[in-house]
């Protein structure tokens, strides 16, 4: 049915990412994810070692049933701070194993005990703790390893062939589910937003409702490449980025020598994360990602408004360090991916989750 604004969505918006095309077919195999928080465990990798010396004590905590905020604020308690003295590189999900580093701001003061702080908080570990010199800011890292175990498959033969599909050539780099909130309302609300149908001062809810906009275009583009046979092909104009870096270059025209490095994975393709300023793409490319992010005039209204600036993210995600083992209908699977990308992107190509399945909040 369409929306509003004429987009196409799905009947039913507790399920949002059915409005995005599969890369492969979409999976027959049912499964569940997350039945409990261990067949969910997350670990993040920072991607640097500690100056063992500063201002900042660096806790690593695993912990399991708490959220990361919630942790950060009773770190806070037993260390004397403030919430505000606390930080982290990525939210964790509270369904989930999850180890991360906090930093907390001690300048001047000794290492806290933190005994009492264990004991109250079951759900909570400190695995290890150092000093650095500098806090941790969100997005401090360069990603997250993944183990899952995913439950009661109805079809392990076709979860066997997909698994092979994904290790050689990724899933589409989706936003998740997560990030549009239950039943899409996160962009239901960023929509609502960008028609000045309510103000918003709320500084996190204006976070939730910017980053939910900006995704479901992305999401648009990328899926609409799947769905025409262009995401793994050079447009004229397309936006690039060499593999592991930032910087983008344009494809002045298409030939086989840039091709057959896209085939090789050695030069990404990317879509837009749309801000206030121009699109970096030219000819083709650009026609083509105006033509689709023009069918959202409220969510383009919100993003120009809060002048957001233009980013880029790459079409596809390919997970490193990717192994399974299966366990009769079960499945054990580990993978690492960049900061940034969601597990529940590299999931959704493999198995239709089954009713009662948790979606991860991991994004950074």
């Amino acid at each position: 049915m369409l929306n509003n604004d004429g987009v196409v969505m799905s009947d039913n918006m507790l399920n949002v990412m059915d409005n995005f095309c599969w890369l492969y077919e979409k999976p027959t195999c049912q499964g569940q994810i997350k039945a409990l928080p261990e067949h969910f465990i997350v670990k993040e990798n920072l991607g640097f070692e500690f100056a063992g010396k500063g201002e900042h004590f660096m806790v690593k905590i695993r912990k399991v049933g708490e959220n990361t905020k919630y942790v950060v604020n009773e770190l806070a308690k037993a260390c004397g701070v403030k919430s505000r003295d606390v930080s982290w590189a990525g939210l964790k999900d509270r369904h989930a194993v999850t180890e991360q580093w906090i930093s907390v701001h001690l300048p001047g003061k000794a290492d806290p005990d933190l005994t009492d702080f264990v004991a109250e908080h079951p759900g909570i570990e400190v695995l290890e703790t150092t000093r650095h010199d500098k806090k941790l800011r969100p997005g401090d890292l360069v990603g997250n390893w993944f183990q899952l175990r995913l439950l009661d498959l109805t079809n392990p033969e076709e979860l066997a062939l997909k698994l092979e599909q994904v290790k050689m050539h990724g899933v589409p780099n989706y936003f998740g589910q997560q990030r549009f909130g239950h039943g899409g309302n996160n962009v239901i609300k960023a929509r609502s937003w960008g028609n000045d149908e309510f103000r918003l001062r709320d500084k996190s809810k204006r976070s939730f409702y910017l980053s939910a906009a900006r995704s479901w275009l992305f999401n648009m583009v990328l899926s609409t490449r799947i769905e025409q046979g262009s995401v793994n092909s050079l447009m004229v104009g397309d936006c690039l980025q060499n593999a592991g870096e930032d910087n983008c270059f344009l494809a002045e025209s298409i030939t086989e020598e840039l091709q057959a490095s896209i085939d090789k994975g050695l030069v990404n393709i990317t879509a837009p994360l749309v801000g206030d300023n121009a699109l970096p793409t030219a000819a083709d490319a650009e026609a083509f990602e105006l033509a689709i992010i023009a069918n959202e005039p409220s969510l383009l209204k919100l993003i120009r408004d809060n002048r957001m600036r233009h980013e880029r993210r790459t079409l596809l995600l390919k997970p490193k360090e990717m192994e399974w083992q299966f366990d009769g209908n079960d499945v054990v699977l580990s993978f690492a991916l960049p900061a940034g990308c969601f597990a529940t992107s590299v999931v959704r190509e493999l198995l239709v989750e089954q009713e009662g399945s948790t979606h991860a909040n991991i994004d950074q």
